[in-house]
């Protein structure tokens, strides 16, 4: 079957033609509802039955590989290469056990086809090769020589539904997979809002001893975001961009995936926008951009795909941006939302020539956030790398109910940003701490003269999130962990009023080139005599970190502190739990003290 090929200012005209424009006389249709066959049909996407696989996405054991079976033919594709030129596409690096391309073609890439009519199937890939970055814990720093600390706010939820992906499944999960942050940062502390939008953030500061170290304290700074009321929320120009090929098979991924894509649909708004881009052996547009109203076309586009074929995952990256500026609005939060299981295995899979080319669209407006899903060749590395350069979140999606979370609970927090570049300090002060070392964010370090170049790209923050960091001090006159210097030099003067440390945060504001500052000190007056007399969500966030901490066996951590003690901690901090994520977790503290280490058999 022929492919048609058209450009994409093409491919806008023909979705204005056919989504009520008044230039083309168009029978009254649905617009939103259940994607029928016929209903699907009468829009020009063919509907297949669902699959049957036996078992259900979020069981507690392992998910069985199931190979696909013969694909039913594939949605109509509007478009099948990019109008503007692919990422260049270096010498293909394949796998051991990976298929040999047929007689004539050049790479893996131009053995696998989308055709109008099917996709041709390979062999997925061995199970067992998931990446993880491999970040080295954050050392302790002694505050005479070394007393700033400056990182990247990190708003990420990734590592935890994946450690708890793990922990359902009966294993610990690979210390790699572990970023204590992103553990951290999964929970709601309730944290006092901002008072106004051009000041987005207001601080949250407490210190309290620590439960694993004795004579040494924890260091809780918190900053939340400003929550946009919805009347001033901008419109959202989407591109979905959907890995179709055969790793996303079984019932964890692509099902999983078009049934969060679903949810996202639901809370769409007239105003908004959609297109959709599948790539497998190759990319193609499945839906030019629809406004929020043909919600029902949208369910029908996202119904009518299935997964076959190698991963041309720069090729889909390519042909997604170039839909997104196509149709880009000053005015409007244009993004990219990638889902996938990061397994990119034709044409660009290298995670640096990917960021880059993520990093230099970001600079245009557009911006990239990524879902992950399923499990055996999850690629977190890649993951990580897209979404800290393209400005965006990175999340893993264990199940429907974390569907859920991020794309009803969670969707303001995620798509609309009210800050870029936030960027964290803090200046200890030697008369106070001798010692001090921050708790995760490995991934997220920055020099000290990063903090006031407006050029060192950091961390984004959506409407309403909030950011938690924890340090482990060591307050002067307390047992260091290295021995004094010899040759040290005076004793640091007193600092004013009794500061401990002082904080600042740098951040911009959408569309502005130039930083603002907010700073604050940080003294005694934020102590609590011990830690069941801090705050609840000091207690909280304590009892989380120290759970991360222990799956990474991290040996500033004290063996005597064990699993009790984390769900003592976290029980007495509970507080309220309207969706149940605490008590889950007091539930997993519980798993890990049982579950055997990744790696080993049954």
């Amino acid at each position: 079957m022929r492919v048609h090929r058209i450009s994409v200012a093409a491919l806008a005209g023909l979705t204005a033609a056919t989504s009520g424009s008044p230039l083309a006389a168009q029978p009254r249709r649905a617009v939103d509802g259940t994607p029928s066959a016929d209903a699907c049909a009468e829009l020009g996407f063919k509907v297949a039955p669902p699959r049957q696989y036996g078992r259900m996405v979020g069981m507690t054991r392992p998910m069985p590989s199931y190979p696909p079976p013969p694909p039913p033919p594939a949605p109509p594709m509007v478009k099948s290469a990019p109008a503007i030129p692919p990422l260049p596409l270096p010498p293909v690096e394949r796998r051991i056990g990976e298929p040999t391309p047929p007689a004539g073609a050049s790479s893996l890439a131009e053995s696998v086809v989308v055709t109008g009519s099917r996709y041709q199937r390979f062999p997925s890939q061995p199970l067992d090769t998931e990446r993880y970055p491999n970040a080295v814990t954050n050392p302790i720093r002694q505050t005479a020589t070394d007393p700033v600390s400056t990182f990247s706010v990190d708003v990420d939820t990734a590592a935890y539904a994946n450690v708890r992906r793990f922990l359902n499944d009966g294993v610990r999960p690979p210390t790699d997979a572990v970023r204590v942050e992103e553990m951290v940062n999964y929970f709601d502390y309730g944290y006092a809002q901002p008072r106004d939008r051009a000041t987005p953030f207001s601080s949250y500061v407490s210190l309290a001893p620590s439960p694993w170290s004795a004579e040494r304290q924890i260091l809780h700074i918190g900053i939340q975001g400003f929550a946009l009321p919805k009347g001033e929320q901008p419109p959202l120009n989407l591109v979905f961009l959907i890995d179709t090929s055969g790793s996303m098979a079984s019932p964890d991924r692509l099902p999983l995936a078009q049934k969060s894509l679903g949810l996202l649909i639901d809370q769409l708004r007239p105003q908004d926008r959609v297109a959709m881009v599948a790539y497998a052996g190759s990319a193609g547009a499945v839906l030019g951009p629809t406004d929020g109203r043909q919600k029902l076309k949208m369910r029908c586009a996202l119904n009518a795909l299935h997964s076959g074929g190698s991963t041309a995952g720069g090729q889909g990256l390519s042909l997604a941006y170039a839909l997104a500026k196509e149709n880009f609005d000053p005015r409007a939060v244009n993004r990219v939302i990638l889902v996938t299981d990061g397994d990119f295995n034709v044409g660009v899979a290298d995670p640096s020539k990917l960021k880059d080319f993520v990093a230099e669209k970001r600079k245009g407006g557009v911006y990239l956030s990524v879902y992950g899903y399923g499990r055996g060749n999850y690629n977190d590395t890649m993951m990580q790398a897209l979404a800290q350069n393209g400005n965006g979140t990175a999340a893993y999606v264990d199940s429907l109910q974390e569907a859920r979370k991020l794309f009803r609970e969670d969707f303001t927090k995620s798509l609309f940003p009210i800050a870029d570049d936030v960027k964290i300090q803090v200046e200890f002060n030697p008369a106070q701490v001798s010692e001090y070392r921050l708790i995760g964010y490995e991934t997220r370090m920055l020099n000290r003269e990063d903090f006031n170049n407006d050029q060192v790209d950091a961390g984004e923050v959506g409407a309403g999130a909030s950011v938690t960091a924890l340090y482990e001090i060591t307050p002067a006159g307390a047992t260091p962990s290295a021995d004094p210097l010899r040759y040290g030099g005076r004793a640091p003067a007193a600092s004013p009023a009794g500061e401990l440390a002082f904080l600042k945060i740098r951040y911009k504001l959408p569309g502005e080139g130039r930083s603002r500052l907010i700073e604050r000190p940080i003294t005694r007056a934020d102590a609590a005599s011990s830690l069941r007399a801090a705050p609840e969500p000091t207690r909280w966030a304590v009892a989380v970190a120290g759970f991360g901490q222990k799956l990474k066996h991290d040996a500033r951590v004290s063996d005597a502190f064990g699993w009790d003690d984390i769900v003592d901690l976290a029980q007495a901090g509970r507080g309220a739990d309207p969706f149940g994520e605490r008590a889950e977790f007091v539930q997993l503290v519980r798993a890990a003290a049982d579950a055997r280490s990744a790696g080993e058999g049954n």
